[in-house]
């Protein structure tokens, strides 16, 4: 079936602050709406307004047909205590609740309720549009890799994506709305992911922050401009987006540099006509004889003029067409603290050799020295986060041996965020890592990665997936570190964001270890060594 969603005249906010309003916008069969912003302009919860999820404070939000199926995905994998992957694929779906509804119908025509037969073709059509009828088939063709009846609670993070993955290349709704579906992604995965939005029929939005995927896939760029308080729709992909932005930006900026000095020099001519004026009036008092009208007459005429011409001046101040002044948009600008450089040898893993069930990393044999740079890479569950937690001693080896070398002091951003995530406040949680600061200088910090005052006294369970991703790289800033670990950084950041930490680890002096599927960070990011982690094996690539 084909869908359309209009949407008109949507407005949002938290409490007193707004997020936007007066938006517009119509979702096409074959539309992929890119929606980008800052984080925290309203990106996730526009797309659960979209869904249904929330309410707008105002406007409209019209499918046509209005029986079209709308599928959410959201942008953690909502992973429920005693759920198993086979659950998890029907619910995402949207299988599972038709099923619930489709067995309520066929009791109704058991029982020959008023309606029955109206409800349970409604019922049914809903089932197979959804590919009720042959889930289990398409699902053992998908390629998943982790067990059907495995619970969803033990899985991986990368387990737990390629699972996500799986329930959206196995959907059939008439509209997908997509919030950050790359994060956690292999570059399999993103390759598979890119193939199913290419070939929907069905609009879709979706946000992302990895900048490759949007240049491969998105059709239309709607931005949330949080600093300016205005939505913009830009038609063509995402470097026509990027293109028309940076002209429209330059046209803006031109625009209010041209008004306020055209009224500048207005302002500045009134004054002067004033100054003449008042000068005029005080040298007729002062040199006008008692019968001197003629005199008198000529200089109050002159001063009447300047007065004219003062006036004339305001007038045309007035007439001026008001540009506002563009409001400068909050600038991450971050820099990694580099504590004293350590020993020549930073870490070592000599025929080290890590199980987990089935799974066995292994044997290692691994030096990493002093400010060598290593991106490490490989699909999903090929054991890359088990290999950063055998290099800096976070797990128990089953063979070998591990060490870090004299003065390593380790900074990390781990792939769960797991610093963040309790129900002690930000403030709290971040001083436990920094006591020497005072919880002014925190907060200063803090509100230079955009975490202010509303942020800092919530529990940093509260906080968006990229929140916590700012409060890590902001500990990064406070504390001196000189072996780097980032698995997966680029996970839940906006676009400045990544941009600002991609230029900060240009000028790191110490060592880094780098996990990213981000194709364009890849690129960006000097490396001296690649390391591929694939089946538990790690080999130097080239």
């Amino acid at each position: 079936m084909s869908a359309t969603m209009v949407v008109r005249d949507l407005a949002a906010g938290h409490g007193e602050r707004v997020l936007f309003s007066g938006l517009d916008v119509v979702v096409a069969p074959g539309d992929v709406i890119g929606l980008v912003g800052a984080n925290g302009a309203g990106k996730s919860t526009l797309l659960r307004m979209l869904a249904g999820i929330d309410r707008p404070e105002q406007g409209t939000i019209r499918l046509s047909p209005a029986t079209a199926t709308v599928g959410h995905l959201p942008q953690e994998p909502d992973r429920r205590p005693g759920e198993t992957v086979r659950e998890f694929l029907a619910r995402r779906t949207g299988v599972a609740q038709a099923q619930r509804e489709l067995d309520a119908a066929t009791q109704g025509l058991v029982e020959q309720t008023p309606g029955a037969d109206d409800a349970y073709s409604v019922a049914l059509e809903r089932w197979l549009s959804l590919g009720g009828a042959d889930l289990e088939e398409r699902t053992e063709t998908i390629g998943l890799t982790v067990g059907l009846d495995q619970l969803m609670t033990s899985l991986s993070g990368g387990q737990a994506a390629r699972a996500g993955l799986a329930s959206l290349l196995l959907s059939r709704y008439d509209l997908f709305l997509l919030d950050e579906p790359t994060n956690d992604l292999d570059l399999d995965g993103l390759d598979r992911l890119e193939g199913f939005v290419n070939g929907l029929r069905a609009g879709t939005v979706l946000v992302s922050h990895d900048r490759e995927f949007l240049a491969r896939t998105v059709t239309k760029v709607l931005e949330l401009d949080l600093a300016q308080q205005q939505i913009h729709l830009y038609g063509g992909g995402y470097q026509a987006y990027l293109d028309e932005r940076e002209v429209a930006r330059r046209h803006a900026r031109e625009q209010y540099e041209e008004y306020a000095e055209t009224r500048a020099q207005l302002e500045a001519r009134a004054r002067t006509q004033r100054a003449w004026m008042e000068k005029g009036v005080k040298n007729a008092r002062r040199k006008m004889p008692d019968n001197d009208k003629i005199g008198r007459n000529a200089r109050v005429e002159a001063t009447e003029k300047q007065a004219a011409k003062a006036r004339q001046t305001d007038k045309m101040i007035e007439r001026l067409d008001v540009v506002e002044e563009p409001r400068k948009e909050w600038e991450l600008r971050m820099e990694i603290a580099a504590a004293p450089r350590s020993g020549a040898v930073v870490a070592t893993l000599r025929g080290a050799v890590v199980r987990r069930g089935t799974f066995t990393l292994g044997p290692v044999d691994l030096e990493l020295g002093w400010a060598e740079r290593v991106a490490i890479t490989g699909p999903n569950g090929a054991g890359k986060t088990t290999l950063l937690a055998a290099l800096l001693g976070r797990t128990e080896l089953d063979e070998g041996h591990a060490a870090l070398g004299p003065g390593v002091v380790v900074g990390e951003v781990d792939q769960a965020r797991g610093l963040f995530e309790g129900e002690e406040a930000l403030l709290d949680a971040f001083a436990t890592h920094v006591p020497e600061l005072m919880p002014a200088d925190v907060r200063t910090l803090l509100a230079k990665f955009g975490l202010k005052a509303g942020h800092v006294l919530r529990s940093a369970a509260t906080l968006s997936p990229g929140e916590r991703t700012r409060a890590a790289l902001a500990l990064l800033q406070a504390r001196g570190v000189n072996l780097l670990v980032l698995d997966e950084p680029t996970n839940h950041l906006d676009l400045p964001a990544i941009e600002q930490l991609e230029s900060a680890l240009a000028s790191y002096p110490g060592t880094l270890l780098l996990v990213t599927h981000d194709r364009r960070m890849l690129d960006a990011v000097h490396v001296d060594r690649r390391l591929r982690v694939e089946s538990g094996a790690v080999t130097e690539a080239r």
